[in-house]
């Protein structure tokens, strides 16, 4: 059972005063007297886990309603911003954050990184001068060909210069946000040719309006639309980029770098429950995947086989609708994963979730595109 099932409290035996009072000494003279080996095994492998834990929060426009899908009301913005200065949340860049990852350092609890797609307007008018009031660095994902452009819709490239100077990082959103799977009029060599033109094309854009303070170590690539083949991954790899989705999960030792998920906030996910939780996930600990490929060519509904690191009680999957998918249990730790009807097109998504210590939940989503 996952994140979505109401799990009915555990049945208790009744003790009497005096076999309570036993069972306390007991257990307190035990805990007093044990090797310290012993708190190690308990509590190790969480405080490992943690330290290499992260969530990556995703954020487009603000103060915009009438695009809902990916706007988010600034009142929501403000309590995000409110809560996490308030709980002691350690707010990164993504750029330090991945090059933590890569190097396997360990990173202080509660780490979060705030990014922000496309560099519509609204990030420097409204945005900004909240994150710079928090003192909280950001990381904008640019579209490069937008900006420059009469349209009002999008930031400029000095707006950004200001930006970079109070906490902000830019990284590489491609030349023009098209669609970056092969097109069915390409061939491979036509199709590689316009994924490396959109990718370096943007990012030599980047660097001369920004310079120095453009993120290059690690170069850091997110897919327009969240969309992505095994294809366009490898490619993207290839480049020298680490792949950033649209996927929601946490950040953890298990994910893989092709493409690292974030938790979307617009209007519709970003009440404060909603917004809490996900700051609390951790990556669901994985051993393997049976297929990272997205794009589902014929057999719909696709089928996923997860391999854990170990065995998760009460795990469950869901759609994006939020029905239950079917789990067949191949062993305590390995599970296949379908669900019941055909998935509609553009995309889905299987996510499994199960619960974890102190209220936390681990979580994890694979996308899929229907074809």
């Amino acid at each position: 059972m996952g994140l979505h099932i109401d799990v009915a409290p555990e049945k208790r035996r009744s003790f009497g005063v005096g076999e309570k009072m036993k069972i306390f000494l007991s257990l307190f003279f035990f805990f007093l007297t044990a090797p310290s080996f012993l708190w190690s095994d308990v509590r190790g492998d969480a405080l490992e886990e943690n330290s290499h834990a992260a969530v990556i929060l995703m954020y487009h426009r603000f103060g915009e309603s009438r695009y809902p899908s990916t706007n988010i009301r600034l009142e929501q913005f403000e309590q995000h911003l409110e809560y996490l200065a308030k709980n002691d949340y350690v707010v990164w860049p993504l750029s330090k954050i991945v090059s933590y990852r890569i190097e396997g350092r360990k990173m202080p609890s509660k780490t979060v990184a705030l990014t922000i797609d496309d560099a519509f307007e609204s990030i420097y008018t409204e945005a900004y001068p909240r994150l710079k009031e928090k003192n909280f660095p950001f990381t904008v994902f640019v579209n490069t060909s937008a900006i420059g452009r009469t349209s009002k819709h999008y930031m400029n490239w000095e707006q950004m210069r200001e930006m970079r100077l109070h906490g902000a990082e830019f990284a590489n959103h491609s030349l023009t946000h098209d669609v970056l799977l092969p097109k069915k009029s390409e061939n491979t060599e036509a199709w590689q040719k316009r994924l490396k033109n959109e990718i370096e094309g943007a990012q030599k854009k980047l660097q001369e309006e920004l310079g120095a303070n453009t993120n290059e170590n690690p170069k850091l690539f997110s897919y327009p639309f969240g969309e992505y083949s095994e294809q366009t991954a490898d490619f993207v790899k290839s480049l020298g980029y680490v792949g950033i989705s649209q996927t929601s999960g946490a950040l953890g030792m298990w994910n893989d770098f092709r493409a690292l998920p974030r938790f979307a906030m617009s209007e519709a996910y970003a009440n404060p429950e909603g917004f809490i939780l996900k700051l609390n996930a951790l990556a669901l600990p994985l051993q393997s995947v049976s297929a990272f490929e997205p794009i589902i060519a014929e057999t719909n509904p696709p089928k996923l086989r997860l391999k854990l690191e170990k065995p998760m009680k009460n795990m469950g999957c869901y759609s994006s609708s939020g029905k239950a998918l079917k789990m067949s249990w191949i062993s305590k730790t390995e599970v296949e994963i379908e669900a019941y009807v055909p998935l509609k097109a553009p995309r889905d998504r299987y996510t499994c979730t199960a619960p974890a210590k102190e209220g936390r939940w681990y979580w994890y989503s694979h996308l899929w595109i229907v074809d």
